[in-house]
């Protein structure tokens, strides 16, 4: 089930984006989705912020009132959500600002259903590639999906898993054995004893007795093993 949010301030582009979504879902009749409408990019963005909805789609007006959506877009990409957007609009003249917010498709009105089919299968394309890189871990409260390339290490904390990404850590309730399962066929990771799984896309340098990591974390491990981890550290930089 794909959630769909929808942006425009005429409640007849609304209805004629979700007709043309009907006719897609008649196409692709594997798809199935809901929509939530927003007349406003005010509106949009409180619900984000204020309730956490994270639509997977994001089909978004250019022309408002109050804030534009090329507005709305470089916010939701401050709030460091990666969804796919779609900009839907009157004119060409913003199609560089487009770009510049990793939009998926820019549509010009009046809208046709080829074009239209075609952006949504860009978009779920996109989607699907993305869930195919993503590892699904339980964490408190529910499940959590994390690109492996933001997992900057792992340590290994008696019945826990601490993994670091970029700006927080997330603690998991499993071995290191079955972390190691989950990461082992993505060739950037490397085991470094039983306590760490590193990143080596993250690697700033491996010294002696220590590693240090671009997050400005320094991991300090006995000597053998930090011998150990360089040949891996070598050997995955000159197959690379």
């Amino acid at each position: 089930m794909y959630s769909i949010a929808l942006c425009d301030d005429e409640e007849r582009e609304l209805d004629l984006i979700e007709g043309f979504l009907t006719s897609y879902q008649e196409k692709e009749q594997a798809l199935e989705y809901k929509t939530e409408r927003f007349f406003s990019a005010e509106e949009l963005l409180r619900c984000v912020r204020e309730e956490g909805y994270t639509p997977d789609i994001l089909l978004l007006d250019i022309f408002m009132a109050g804030k534009t959506g090329i507005e709305a877009a470089e916010e939701v990409r401050k709030l460091g959500l990666g969804i796919p957007i779609v900009f839907l609009t009157t004119s060409t003249e913003f199609a560089l600002k487009a770009y510049e917010v990793d939009a998926v498709q820019y549509l010009v009105k009046p809208l046709d259903g080829n074009r239209f089919f075609h952006a949504m299968d860009a978009v779920l394309g996109q989607i699907c590639k993305s869930r195919e890189s993503q590892i699904v871990i339980k964490v408190a409260g529910g499940i959590r999906q994390i690109q492996p390339n933001d997992i900057v290490y792992c340590e290994s904390q008696k019945n826990y898993q601490a993994l670091y990404l970029a700006e927080e850590e997330c603690r998991v309730r499993m071995t290191a054995g079955k972390l190691w399962e989950m990461l082992e066929d993505y060739s950037q990771f490397g085991r470094c004893g039983r306590s760490y799984i590193l990143n080596m896309n993250h690697i700033v340098s491996v010294e002696r007795e220590e590693i240090v990591m671009d997050n400005g974390s320094t991991i300090y491990i006995p000597r053998n093993k930090a011998a150990e981890f360089k040949k891996i550290y070598f050997n995955y930089y000159f197959n690379f």
